[in-house]
């Protein structure tokens, strides 16, 4: 007969955390903020609208999701770009122009390399949508729009380490996407053409 199973130390930490994310992340998606939605997507339609561009950008962790959430949007109708966050202030805001969007990551919304990047994209005549869990942050007042992305825990050992905040922000900004494609109305065909290879661009004539 098999001892009973008596939960580790580990497993305990792993099940704390997935506890944590069904609760809060479940909560934080229930009160995305349509306005802003809206708001960032309006600045992006506009300046779309104008020939200009947008870029995703943050430092750290956020500078990967920066990288991800650039092809979603890529991907779905509304070509973006990477900004390195600390490279853009060493000569790469010249991949900027006058009236292109920013869209910039950061957790707390203060940090001094976040800070230099955001004065210099505004100074290269950019606008800004700030992305951080901190409605009254630095990101969040100097920002043309605010989405906020704010958790009440992190999550796992230490509850330091950014996975909450990450999940939060990229659900903020997969909700953008989504408003985005459904305002363009992207059909499958046009998905398909931007999308051909792996099972993704194997839909069935009919489907497109």
């Amino acid at each position: 007969m098999d001892k009973e199973h008596v939960e580790t130390r580990e497993e305990q930490a792993c099940q704390a955390f997935l506890e944590t994310v069904g609760q809060d992340l479940k909560a934080f998606g229930s009160a995305i903020n349509m306005g802003e939605i809206e708001a960032a997507a309006r600045l992006i339609l506009r300046a779309e609208e104008e020939g200009n561009r947008v870029h995703i950008s943050g430092i750290g962790k956020p500078a990967h999701l920066a990288g991800y959430l650039a092809s979603l949007l890529s991907s779905t109708g509304t070509p973006a770009y990477f900004l390195h966050g600390t490279e853009a202030v060493h000569g790469s805001c010249g991949q900027t122009r006058p009236g292109d969007v920013v869209i910039f990551i950061s957790n707390s919304g203060e940090t001094a390399e976040m800070r230099s990047t955001i004065l210099a994209v505004k100074d290269n005549g950019c606008r800004v949508i700030g992305v951080s869990g901190n409605r009254d942050s630095w990101l969040a007042r100097e920002s043309d729009v605010h989405l906020y992305a704010g958790v009440p825990a992190e999550g796992g050992p230490l509850n330091r380490a950014p996975r909450m905040s990450v999940l939060a922000e990229t659900l903020v900004l997969q909700t953008l996407s989504v408003y985005l494609q459904a305002h363009k109305d992207i059909t499958p065909r046009q998905y398909v053409k931007w999308h051909p290879g792996g099972a993704l661009g194997r839909l069935r004539e009919n489907e497109q």
